[in-house]
Parts: structure tokens; sequence; C-alpha cells
């Protein structure tokens, strides 16, 4: 993933405007999630972490201001069939304890092998 302005000609984002609010990409591994948010936090773009029962989330903007947000997905076997049961969950992102318990090679749900 790249970062890059595009320039000063660039309007900058608008509340209450169509387009884009933010992407989303999934990493593989909780240690990459942890690896992301140190770069994030060194670049001075990350704005925010979250736990949503389903994932657990980092948010950063790009140069631009763009917010974009790196996921985990937690497997569905933690949740059966029921996401809508832990999908309003909001809360902060407590990251070590998530790889003290699960490791930092714990898959995404969507990722492979």
């Amino acid at each position: 993933l790249a970062l890059q302005a595009l320039g000063m000609s660039a309007p900058p984002p608008e509340d209450r405007r169509v387009g884009l609010y933010h992407l989303a990409f999934e990493v593989e591994t909780l240690g990459d999630l942890a690896e992301a948010r140190e770069r994030l936090t060194r670049a001075r773009s990350l704005v925010g972490a979250s736990d949503h029962g389903v994932s657990k989330s980092l948010y950063a903007k790009d140069p631009d201001g763009i917010e974009f947000e790196l996921l985990w997905n937690v497997p569905a076997s933690e949740y059966g069939s029921r996401p809508e049961a832990v999908v309003e969950k909001l809360e902060p992102l407590d990251l070590e304890g998530e790889i003290a318990s699960r490791g930092a090679g714990a898959r995404s749900a969507g990722g492979s092998g």
C-alpha cells in the first residue's frame, strides 16, 4: 500500500458530499495488523483502533485525508451463524491482548490456509 499526495490542486474531502468514505483492506494475520499499526504510527497516519466483535480494525488517513481501514476478521466459528449478535460491538482494540490469546500468526477468517 503506497500513500501518496495528489498535489496542491486536489480538493480536500468535504463532509456531506457524495464520494468515497473509506476503503478497507484485510490483513492475513494479527501479527500483520500489529506491524501495520507500528508503521502507521510512525507515519503519523493512525487515527483509531476498534474491536467490532467480528473484526479488529485500525483506521488511518492517507496524505489527502481519505480514511482507510486495515482489518483482521474473526473466524466465524467464534460467533456462529449470528454475526449480528456481535456486529454492533464497538470497543477499543486491545491488540496485545488479542495476540496473547490467539497468537500473532492467527489467520483472518478471509485469509487463505
